[in-house]
């Protein structure tokens, strides 16, 4: 109980400061819509798909993930910008939960996400996407799991870092090769064996499968829930291992 109502209380001060300044929702998702109104219009010659409604099923669901991937590996800067400004080491002194400090960060970083996904939804509808509210909700579960993996992971090496300068060249390094392997904007269907090979190990290409089958509405297929079960456990280890880190930083 402690730990809902300390997580709450996180997630409640997070919230505004986010909500003061609501023009960062939309800085995060005008990538993302700039790949939806120019890029996917080249899509349906280039997959060779009977209609754009086709393609879109394709691209919107790699396009989504991919604001999920971004969004949450670059949120340490914000956590690093308290660390200088004394935020987290005033939190010695209170009685709230370590775990809470890292909880009520992801959280409204997975809200903020799960509401650009939407705008990019809405906006797909208006190009002939058609998908089920049932496979969407699935979707952004999904979604949600990435979103709280990547944020927990980028807070923790924030933790361990303590520097921006640190931080960027790390994250780019990380994010450049997972973006390549995981089919995000295109589907590696046609890529060379050893290529497909590699993105096997790659997790996210698990996720953007079973978001791609969601929004096809195959809801049966394997690739759905060997997504979710990966990106949950996942998840799970991204929070424990971020938590032990706040944990530290606010002995």
């Amino acid at each position: 109980m402690k730990l809902l109502r300390d997580t709450s209380l996180i997630f409640q001060r997070q919230a505004q400061l986010l909500l003061r300044n609501p023009v960062w929702i939309l800085v995060g998702v005008f990538q993302p819509v700039m790949y939806l109104l120019l890029f996917a219009p080249l899509l349906k010659p280039a997959l060779q798909v009977s209609s754009n409604a086709e393609a879109y099923e394709i691209f919107v669901p790699g396009l989504l993930v991919l604001l999920a991937i971004f969004g949450g590996l670059f949120q340490g800067f914000g956590l690093i910008a308290e660390l200088r400004a004394g935020v987290i080491e005033r939190s010695r002194v209170t009685p709230v939960s370590r775990l809470a400090l890292l909880l009520g960060r992801s959280l409204r970083d997975v809200v903020s996400l799960i509401a650009q996904a939407v705008i990019i939804t809405l906006l797909a509808l208006l190009f002939d996407l058609r998908v089920f509210i049932g496979n969407l909700l699935l979707a952004y579960l999904m979604l949600a799991l990435i979103s709280l993996m990547t944020s927990a992971l980028s807070y923790g090496i924030a933790l361990v870092v303590k520097s921006e300068d640190a931080l960027a060249p790390l994250m780019n390094t990380v994010a450049q090769p997972i973006l390549l392997l995981s089919g995000i904007l295109l589907p590696l269907t046609f890529a060379p064996g050893w290529l497909q090979g590699i993105a096997d190990w790659n997790p996210f290409s698990w996720a953007v499968d079973g978001t791609r089958a969601l929004f096809r509405g195959d809801l049966g297929s394997p690739d759905v829930w060997q997504g979710l079960l990966i990106m949950a456990v996942l998840a799970a280890a991204a929070v424990a291992w971020a938590a032990r880190e706040f944990a530290r930083s606010v002995r």
